[in-house]
């Protein structure tokens, strides 16, 4: 893209990932739009009674699984008040705050879905997308410079064929995905069968275990199951996602990794007891965050099983040999499928749920960088931060700021990322798009020219360099330096403790008289590691 004033940029979805990327554009001097199938904002964490076509869906009760420092953008904290974990309406009143903040609003069409975007006739020359988009009983064609695909991957549900179930097609009960699920009332008295091990399966068993009769978990291969508290009570990702334990993981051999992770996991209770253990234990796949759980498998409101091997008419044969009699429902907590409705496969092609795209934003085969896509991705951390240093990056590039390499090193990338994805995370289905989080974050920002430099960080600011090293990496990391650079970053994350304590410290009660000591002690020891790592660096 030759300039940047007047170029058009079409972003496509009005979710987390398309209001940044609105805002990365304006930032960039571009000029975009918005095309939202719906009539507002939010995407998936705005609720609605039924599901939408076209658009992800989610139960009234759904709460993050990421915590709000880590989970909102980078110059825009959340307000100090909000809980830790938000309900999904609290987190879409966050989302209007930003939109509001930031004046998107007025970028975005409601109610325009996307029908096909395609090159233009002379794209080898511009670059330039054709944008088709239905509004009523009239569509509408318009040329944009560049394009940034913002729908997610939690559009079109995911059911295994009906053939890996012998009988299901005699089975007289009620089936739906979890997609369908919005709230447990309707399945009072009745005994729920939930195939699955993610987070929906999860939330869904635990609140559908107060109405239904009886609730079975049916899975495949278990799951590490984690509190969303963690060390004193702190959000499990304000005491995992440190750039020290990262520099950890990164060092180690995979084996300790993998160890480490065992002893951590099953620190809370003992995953084979509950008959949740991994099969594969050795695969650092991402866990599910459910705080009630383990107490209602313990308490037995929620019994675990292995997959289902055929059904009947009335009944479930798992593959223990136990039956499942008069059985009623069966959810399908099986998740997503990877689609690209409105782009033909010469754009870009999905194969075994995944896309072969260049740091998980740009097709690497396409002639001209101008077609980005934003949030297909599962971090093992917030997703919020991860689509925000996309589009950032993303734009930087269509400015010509930031240039991609050749095709021949983008595709033996791809392949690098993937051979590390299948060692790290297995061949599931449901990990096709997984991703490390502090490593690729800091890749992003390489690109960008806002990795903060912890070695000039600790000779001018020792105080933000010792809470960027060992402390959660927020999202303000990135606002430090480089363009896009806010003024507010380093005060966002010295205050950031603060945030996270004030709205559960609704009681204020007398400090431990040995708070002092530890602390005391703890910071000695901090300062000791940082000179090791320190010493570790220069001796490399």
């Amino acid at each position: 893209m030759q300039g940047t004033m007047g170029k058009r940029v079409a972003v496509i979805g009005a979710g987390v990932s398309g209001l940044t990327s609105i805002k990365a554009c304006l930032d960039e001097g571009f000029e975009p739009t918005c095309f939202e199938r719906s009539c507002d904002i939010g995407g998936l964490w705005r609720f609605t009674e039924t599901v939408e076509k076209g658009r992800a869906s989610i139960y009234k009760s759904v709460v993050t699984n990421t915590s709000k420092e880590m989970s909102c953008f980078s110059d825009f904290p959340m307000p100090d008040h909000f809980p830790n974990y938000m309900h999904n309406s609290k987190f879409l009143e966050y989302l209007r705050l930003y939109a509001k903040c930031f004046d998107l609003l007025k970028y975005i069409r409601f109610k325009t879905p996307v029908i096909q975007v395609e090159k233009s006739k002379d794209y080898l020359t511009t670059g330039q997308w054709v944008v088709v988009t239905q509004n009523e009983d009239r569509q509408e064609s318009s040329i944009f410079d560049a394009v940034m695909i913002c729908i997610g991957h939690q559009i079109e549900a995911y059911i295994p064929p009906l053939e890996c179930f012998p009988g299901f097609e005699k089975f007289k009960g009620s089936y739906l995905h979890s997609q369908s699920y919005k709230k447990p009332d309707i399945f009072q008295g009745k005994t729920v069968v939930v195939i699955g091990m993610g987070n929906s399966a999860a939330d869904i068993a635990v609140e559908l275990c107060h109405w239904a009769k009886k609730v079975v978990l049916s899975t495949r291969g278990g799951s590490w199951i984690m509190s969303r508290l963690l060390d004193n009570g702190y959000p499990w990702d304000v005491i995992l996602h440190t750039r020290f334990k990262n520099l950890l993981v990164n060092l180690l051999p995979l084996d300790i990794v993998r160890w480490m992770l065992d002893k951590k996991m099953n620190s809370w209770f003992n995953h084979e007891n509950y008959g949740l253990l991994p099969c594969n234990r050795l695969l650092l796949k991402e866990p599910v965050f459910n705080d009630l759980l383990p107490s209602r498998i313990i308490c037995g409101d929620v019994a675990v099983k292995p997959l289902v091997k055929k059904f009947t008419e009335t009944s479930a044969l798992y593959e223990d040999g136990t039956v499942e009699e008069n059985l009623d429902v069966v959810i399908f907590a099986t998740g997503y499928s990877v689609v690209f409705p409105f782009l033909d496969e010469s754009v870009i092609k999905v194969e075994e749920n995944r896309v072969v795209l260049y740091k998980h934003v740009f097709p690497p085969h396409l002639e001209k960088p101008t077609l980005a896509v934003i949030g297909l991705i599962q971090p093992l951390g917030s997703i919020m931060p991860t689509s925000e240093l996309q589009a950032r990056w993303a734009t930087r590039v269509f400015k010509g700021q930031s240039v991609l390499p050749s095709k021949s090193t983008m595709l033996a990338d791809t392949i690098k990322r993937n051979e590390k994805r299948l060692k790290w995370f297995g061949t599931s289905r449901s990990q096709s798009i997984q991703t490390e989080y502090i490593s690729y974050l800091d890749e992003l920002a390489v690109g960008i020219g806002v990795k903060p430099n912890l070695l000039t960080l600790l000779l001018k600011d020792p105080k933000l360099a010792m809470t960027v090293f060992f402390g959660p990496c927020t999202p303000f990391q990135f606002r430090l330096v480089g363009p896009g650079k806010w003024a507010g970053a380093r005060k966002a994350i010295l205050t950031q403790t603060e945030r996270m304590i004030k709205p559960t410290k609704t009681r204020v009660v007398t400090s431990s008289t040995t708070y002092t000591l530890v602390f005391l002690l703890k910071s000695f020891g901090l300062l000791a590691l940082l000179v090791a790592v320190f010493l570790s660096f220069v001796q490399h």
